[in-house]
């Protein structure tokens, strides 16, 4: 059975109780301290989506010569070699050793930045950072996305505003105190809502009992049903 993301962050982030909403998220500041350390982490997760963006373009290139599909495990230096002379034509060798150059710096590049990240992580907030890695699925960046972007958790009155924060659940659109459904996709906090969903779906990986928990959510509800229940991010 195909799961989508919405329904399998369930099995780390909903609650029980009801699936009410708030109006609008409220915005967390980030302590003073974290902010710069939050900012070049944000600027390592653009950089890492670059990477992949251009990883896809020398399959794609592959494909569009009509040449027989790579196997090459792009994130591999060595592996990358192989695709130094894999294009007969010198200009499309050339287009594609650019990809790899960039590749190869950034590979280089942010394993250093994510070395200093990890290491302003101990000195900020040691304690949070070794409970988040404590968490099936939840790895080193992570761990590190949802520390900076979370920042100062006590600063939240309720499960309900720091799920709407996390883009976890749509805020409630009233006018007279009447409701007219929910809106706003895209108010709160982006990086949150994407370290939230994919912790959610790693968290699946041999753990049977997760999936124990997926199999019997989705017999119980509908996925619009699952959709719209209250996450509990705060629970990580």
């Amino acid at each position: 059975m195909a799961v989508k993301p919405k329904m399998i962050a369930l099995i780390l982030l909903r609650s029980p109780n009801s699936c009410a909403v708030v109006i609008s998220p409220l915005h967390i500041l980030t302590p003073k301290k974290m902010r710069a350390t939050r900012d070049l982490l944000r600027r390592r997760t653009k950089i890492v989506r670059h990477g992949a963006n251009l990883k896809a373009h020398v399959s794609n290139t592959t494909s569009q010569y009509n040449l027989p599909p790579n196997k090459v495990n792009l994130k591999n230096v060595c592996a990358r070699e192989q695709l130094r002379s894999a294009f007969p034509d010198p200009v499309v060798q050339r287009t594609v050793d650019l990809d790899m150059a960039i590749l190869d710096a950034y590979a280089k590049e942010l394993s250093k930045v994510e070395w200093f990240i990890g290491q302003q992580a101990k000195q900020h907030n040691p304690v949070h950072l070794q409970l988040l890695k404590t968490v099936h699925g939840i790895g080193v960046i992570l761990s590190l996305t949802i520390l900076y972007e979370i920042g100062n958790i006590n600063r939240v009155d309720s499960v309900q505003n720091f799920a709407s924060y996390s883009r976890l659940v749509k805020c409630k659109a009233e006018s007279a105190g009447k409701s007219y459904g929910t809106q706003g996709n895209k108010i709160g906090n982006a990086h949150l809502k994407w370290a939230f969903s994919e912790a959610a779906v790693l968290h699946l990986r041999g753990n049977d009992k997760a999936k124990k928990y997926l199999a019997n959510l989705q017999k119980r509800m509908s996925k619009a049903s699952a959709s719209c229940s209250r996450p509990l991010p705060i629970s990580i």
